[in-house]
């Protein structure tokens, strides 16, 4: 008995059930009831089946299929039940007519992946991609009367991939590490060129100051370049930057442009359709507020701009922006390297124009100077032959530094060359290593050379070897202490080797990748001397490899180093330059040892007394004492004369250490120190003597080859009282050391009769005298005191101390206010790091009351100091009218200085202006 056609449907579902619902007498297949049991049996299997089915039967090629498989046909459903194939899928029928005249024809299925297939299913004309297969359907006789197709849609994932394929080559060739910005865009747009399916058109735009332009586009045959602004002004956009939502997308906005067809009729997808729509997406950039730029990319008429399609446009936007400003950074890094060379060229050319410029003078020097050192008919005296000595000798070091740096700018530029000529290497080498047989005796060491006549003649440049042996020796006695340098020459079948050993300090493994860069010091590594430009082995390893060898250096802490200079035989068999050698062989060797012997001579023990016949006769501070620490032997026998000139007493030492040592022997009346010295410099002397109660108020002037403001302000800080920067004048020096022990004097008046210099450290509290009148403005630097003070507020301030000074509207000034602060306020028990930082801004003050006074009605700076109430006020006040610095005169660090070590008030009036700086004591 034959079951109720509605039952062939059930559990079809959605489908099953408007199957049962259609009136199959309509349609070719004829009523449910006259079906033969083959395709009852093949509609059961469709419908239960979990997988997009379809089944195609009979000559009209009737549809019959499941819910899964309605789902891929989208609006074409219901209506495609029962209906003609061919009618239904009309647009890709040229692509699955083959496939299923195939099947039927032979009996065998067939299976096509990723096959593409237009769909008009969404109201659009769509690109789609399916895995399908084509099964012969035959009838109860077993002829083939229609096709079973199993399908599964694909489009998500090829689209996908093709996607993630230009994302990946973007990143790959547009990396921009090998070309600029506009050349970067324009690869990026050759990528986007080969994915036109998923982008149809692109335009890069950059930012420009306050434009948009136009760097790169694509698309079709570029002829929709035209429709395009080349140049958006942003200011004032127009209306085609906005009709494109170029405006918008730069200020961040993300435009979607929906009327491309309008203005630009360009074909696109898989079937040409019109491009309908653009996305004018922002670049980003490190600024959120302000895009790189704008990419105007256009939307597949083939493809609905669903969320995966938004995602894509923006890791597109996101990728050329990486790109771009990859090639950004790399076009600044070029441009930057570019910039260093050439300012590096700048400054070799300096440095050689100077040295050359350096020689005539330097000519003019020593030529004057050795004349008057030889003239047998006017022999010098003997005060004068040190002074001229002096003079020649450091004249000859500064030709020494000149040709020093004269070599190594034109090593760096280029233009260096080796005159190479046939030498005795050994005997050459020997001879430059006993040149500094006495300074290496004199500083107790042991110098041993060894080196034997070589198997093969040596070509080399003999004035380059010179500084090679030259610089490695001097080196050697610097740092050796102890022991002995050693020199050796051989050779072997490759190479010869020049190796300079010794029982010095040693360098640290950390180092010695340094070593032989230029101005790289070891920092704190003991010395014979700080003295030195920082490029001797810097110039060994250049001449070395100008010479065609090298150089390289093995080392030990506390045991000692090893330099070893090799030259391949190769290089030392050159063809030798004719003409005539350069004259001055030795020189340089003899001026590294003249220079090596200043290090060695150490300053006499003995005080230097001063010249009974020379010197101020009737003077309060004759008899002084005056410790000086500088570590050149020139500069403290200059020192000694010219102080004991004054009728002062001098001890010289020559290192921070030494002072530290004398200074508890025999407390002096100043310390005069250089900056830059072995052991310990002079800041970290001042910094010593400064956090000693029994130091604190001494006298301390630095004097420095360091110029600038930061070297005195680092000075200053520290506690200096004052400092000199070098070459400095003689009077300058004098007159500032007066102006230092007077202070002292006063702030300790029993040291002004000869009462014992420790005793009136110890006791400097209870011997402060109370303030005096206010008198007239002293000539000289030192303050008159001043009691003209206001009433005292009510907080308490001044409880503890109310004192003032007037000094003369002189820069010289400061240094006089420095020493009577810190002798107010040391007394009193300051914290010692309060105590500095008032001291700086109260020198800010001063010096800015000084500077910035414009006709004063007095020409003096008053100073006042409370304290009181756990507070601290210092107040300036100048007498003139407020004027502005030049920039030139601005260093830009005054107002800084004192409000970060303070609460700074200014009150500027007609009759002139004080500034107030105040800080707690706790």
């Amino acid at each position: 008995m034959t079951r109720p056609s509605s039952d062939l449907f059930l559990g079809g579902g959605d489908t099953g059930r408007l199957m049962a619902e259609l009136d199959w007498a309509r349609t070719p297949l004829g009523p449910v009831d006259g079906w033969p049991q083959s395709l009852r049996s093949a509609v059961r299997m469709v419908l239960s089946s979990r997988y997009p089915m379809l089944l195609l039967w009979g000559d009209g090629f009737s549809q019959l299929y499941n819910d899964a498989y309605s789902g891929l046909i989208g609006d074409k459903h219901p209506a495609a039940l029962g209906d003609d194939v061919r009618v239904t899928l009309a647009e890709g029928w040229d692509v699955l007519a083959p496939l299923i005249e195939e099947a039927m024809a032979t009996g065998v299925a067939s299976w096509v992946p990723a096959l593409q297939l237009l769909l008009e299913r969404a109201g659009y004309r769509e690109e789609a991609y399916f895995s399908v297969s084509h099964a012969p359907a035959r009838d109860d006789d077993g002829h083939t009367v229609g096709v079973l197709t199993v399908c599964s849609e694909v489009t998500q994932q090829v689209v996908g991939e093709r996607r993630l394929r230009l994302l990946r080559d973007l990143s790959v060739l547009g990396d921009g590490r090998t070309v600029d910005v506009d050349a970067t865009a324009a690869r990026l747009i050759d990528v986007i060129d080969g994915h036109p399916l998923d982008v149809p058109f692109a335009a890069i735009y950059l930012r420009d100051g306050t434009a948009l332009r136009r760097v790169a586009c694509t698309g079709g045959d570029q002829g929709h370049a035209q429709a395009l602004p080349d140049a958006v002004e942003l200011t004032d956009p127009g209306p085609s930057a906005y009709a494109w939502g170029l405006a918008d997308a730069a200020e961040g906005r993300a435009t979607q442009v929906t009327d491309v067809a309008d203005r630009l009729p360009l074909p696109a997808g898989p079937w040409d359709d019109p491009v309908r729509t653009a996305l004018a997406l922002p670049l980003p950039s490190a600024d959120e507020d302000q895009p790189l730029g704008v990419l105007l990319a256009g939307v597949s008429p083939s493809r609905g701009l669903d969320e995966a399609y938004h995602s894509f446009h923006q890791l597109l936007a996101q990728q050329i922006s990486v790109a771009l400003r990859n090639a950004q950074e790399y076009e600044e890094e070029r441009r930057r390297v570019e910039a260093m060379a050439e300012l590096d060229r700048v400054k070799t050319d300096f440095f050689a124009n100077v040295s050359h410029e350096f020689r005539t003078p330097l000519t003019l020097i020593l030529g004057p100077l050795t004349d008057a050192l030889t003239d047998a008919t006017a022999p010098l005296a003997a005060v004068q032959r040190d002074r001229v000595e002096t003079g020649w000798r450091n004249a000859t070091r500064l030709l020494t530094l000149v040709n020093s740096l004269l070599t190594f700018s034109s090593l760096e530029a280029g233009r260096a060359r080796s005159d190479a000529r046939v030498v005795d290497l050994a005997a050459l080498t020997a001879e430059l290593a006993g040149v500094f047989r006495a300074a290496v005796e004199r500083a107790g060491l042991t110098l041993e050379v060894s080196c034997p006549p070589l198997p093969r003649p040596v070509a080399v440049d003999p004035v380059n070897w010179e500084r090679i042996v030259t610089n490695l020796l001097s080196n050697a006695l610097k740092y050796t202490f102890i022991g002995r340098i050693r020199v050796t020459l051989d050779a072997d079948d490759e190479e010869v080797r020049l190796t300079v050993a010794d029982t010095g300090i040693g360098i640290a493994e950390r180092d010695l990748p340094k070593l032989f860069e230029r101005f790289h010091r070891v920092r704190g590594a003991r010395s014979r001397s700080h003295e030195g430009t920082g490029i001797g082995l810097a110039l060994v390893h250049e001449l070395a490899r100008l010479e065609g060898g090298g150089v390289r250096a093995t080392s030990q802490v506390g045991v000692g180093s090893r330099f070893t200079v090799t030259l391949p035989w190769s290089a030392a068999h050159r063809t030798p330059v004719t003409g005539p050698a350069v004259d001055g062989r030795g020189d340089a060797a003899r001026a590294a040892v003249e220079e090596a012997m200043g290090w060695l001579t150490e300053p006499d023990d003995a005080l230097a007394e001063p010249d009974p016949e020379s010197g101020p006769t009737m003077d309060e501070l004759a008899g002084a004492r005056i410790l000086l620490a500088d570590d050149n032997a020139d500069m403290r026998a200059y020192l000694t004369r010219l102080l004991t000139g004054q009728g002062w007493r001098v001890r010289a030492v020559t290192d921070g250490r030494q002072a530290l040592d004398e200074i508890q022997r025999d407390l002096p009346d100043l310390v005069l120190t250089d900056v830059m010295m072995p052991v310990l410099d002079g800041f970290d002397l001042v910094r010593r003597l400064r956090a000693d109660p029994a130091t604190r108020t001494l006298p301390v002037l630095v004097l420095s080859a360091r110029a600038g403001g930061e070297a005195s302000v680092e000075g200053l800080s520290l506690g200096a009282d004052d400092y000199l920067v070098k070459p400095f004048a003689a009077a300058e020096l004098i007159a500032r050391i007066r102006a230092s022990i007077r202070r002292a004097r006063d702030r300790t008046p029993a040291a002004a009769v000869g009462g014992d210099p420790a005793t009136i450290a110890a006791a400097a509290p209870s011997a402060r005298p109370a303030p005096t009148g206010l008198g007239p403005p002293a000539p000289a630097v030192g303050p008159v005191r001043d009691t003209a003070v206001v009433a005292e507020a009510p907080d308490g301030l001044g409880d503890l101390l109310d004192v003032g000074w007037t000094y003369p509207s002189a820069p010289t000034s400061a240094a006089a206010m420095r020493g009577d602060v810190r002798g107010a306020l040391g007394d009193l028990g300051v914290d010692p790091d309060v105590l500095e930082d008032l001291l700086l801004a109260a020198s800010e003050a001063v010096n800015n009351a000084v500077e910035h006074a414009q006709r004063p009605s007095r020409p003096e700076v008053r100073v006042r100091v409370r304290v009181g109430g756990g507070l601290v006020r210092i107040s300036v006040r100048d007498f003139g009218t407020w004027r502005d610095r030049r920039p030139a005169m601005d260093r830009g660090r005054g107002a800084l200085l004192m409000n970060a070590y303070g609460d700074v008030r200014l009150v500027s009036t007609a009759e002139g202006t004080t500034v107030t700086i105040e800080r707690r004591l706790a």
